[in-house]
C-alpha cells in the first residue's frame, strides 16, 4: 500500500488564497462547509482542515506531514519544522502598538506596564530586549481594542495598519514579517517516499506562483532585426526562436517578468519587433 501523505489546509482568512493555488495548480479540494476532511484530487494525499496554530503544533510532533502556515506562529510556537516555500502570499507584519506618548508619557512611568497580544512569547522576546518591567496578558482575538484601558500596548498582526489607526494607535515597532509558507515535518521529510511525493508538490505549488508573475511575449522580427530583439528580452535563459513560414522572419518567445511589460514592449517596438502577443501563463517551471 502507497504511503499517505498527510496535508494541512488552513482554515481563517490564509484559507481562500490556499484554495485558489490549489485550484490554479490543478488540484482539486471537494467538501462542505461543515467537512473538515475533504477530498482532494492529488494522489498519495490526504487533506484535513484546522486552524493555523494547530497546524503547526502538528507538524512539529509528526501528526500531520506538510501544511500551510503563517510565519508568525511557527515563530510563536518555536516549532521545529522545515520551510519549503514562501508562497509571498496574505504578507502580514507582526507589530508594537500604542496610544501617542508611550512609553515616554508621565502616565506610563513608575509602573508594571501591560501589553496585550495572541503573541505571547514574540512579544516577551521584545519586552525582555526592551528592557521594560511590563507583564503580557494573552488576547483572544480584537486585541486593538485594549488599549488604553485595559492595555497600555498590543502586540498584533496588520497588513496595512488601517485597524490600529483607526484604535488611535501608533505603530511603535515591527517585530517580525509574516506570509502563508508551506512547511513539512521532520518526521516526513526523513521518510524517503513521503519526501519525494512533498517535493513534487512543492514544485507544482512554485510553478504556479512563477506563473503568477510572468506572461509570455511573442513578437515577429526581421532576419536584420533578430538579434537586435533577441538580445533585449530578458528571459528566464534564452527566448525561443522559429522561422516564420515563407522565410518572412521569425518569433521571438519569452517568459517574462509582467513589471518588465511597461518600458519592454516600446523598446521592442523600437528594435524592429511586431505583431507583440501577450499572453497569460498557468505553470512556469525553470
Amino acid at each position: 500500500m502507497s504511503t499517505l501523505v498527510k496535508l494541512a489546509l488552513p482554515t481563517g482568512r490564509i484559507q481562500q488564497n490556499v484554495y485558489k493555488l490549489l485550484d490554479d495548480a490543478g488540484i482539486e479540494v471537494h467538501g462542505g462547509p461543515r467537512s473538515y476532511r475533504p477530498a482532494i484530487s492529488l494522489e498519495g494525499f490526504e487533506a484535513k482542515i484546522l486552524k493555523t496554530q494547530n497546524i503547526v503544533e502538528m507538524l512539529d510532533i509528526g501528526r500531520r506531514d506538510i501544511g500551510f502556515a503563517g510565519a508568525d506562529w511557527v515563530k510563536e510556537l518555536d516549532a521545529d519544522v522545515v520551510e519549503l516555500l514562501d508562497t509571498g502570499m496574505d504578507g502580514v507584519r507582526i507589530v508594537a502598538a500604542a496610544p501617542v506618548g508611550f512609553p515616554d508619557a508621565e502616565p506610563y512611568q513608575g509602573r508594571q506596564l501591560i501589553v496585550a497580544t495572541e503573541y505571547v512569547k514574540i512579544a516577551e522576546e521584545w519586552v525582555r530586549s526592551k528592557g521594560w518591567d511590563a507583564k503580557v496578558i494573552r488576547s483572544y482575538g480584537t486585541t486593538e481594542a485594549f488599549p488604553p484601558e485595559d492595555a497600555d500596548c498590543i502586540v498584533d498582526n496588520t497588513s496595512s495598519g488601517a485597524t490600529l489607526e483607526a484604535s488611535k494607535l501608533q505603530i511603535i515597532d515591527t517585530l517580525l514579517k509574516s506570509s502563508t509558507r508551506i512547511f513539512a515535518s521532520r518526521q516526513a521529510m526523513a521518510d524517503p517516499e513521503k519526501k519525494a511525493k512533498i517535493e513534487d508538490f512543492v514544485l507544482i505549488i512554485r510553478s504556479v506562483l512563477n506563473a503568477r508573475t510572468r506572461v509570455m511575449v511573442e513578437v515577429n522580427v526581421s532576419k536584420n532585426d533578430l538579434e537586435a530583439v533577441a538580445s533585449i528580452i530578458p528571459c528566464m535563459r534564452q527566448p525561443t526562436i522559429a522561422a516564420l513560414h515563407g522565410e518572412a522572419g521569425y518569433v521571438v518567445k519569452a517568459a517574462v517578468l509582467k513589471s518588465q511589460l511597461p518600458t519592454l514592449i516600446p523598446i521592442i517596438k523600437q528594435k524592429g519587433g511586431t505583431d507583440i502577443v501577450v499572453s497569460s501563463l498557468s505553470n512556469v517551471i525553470p
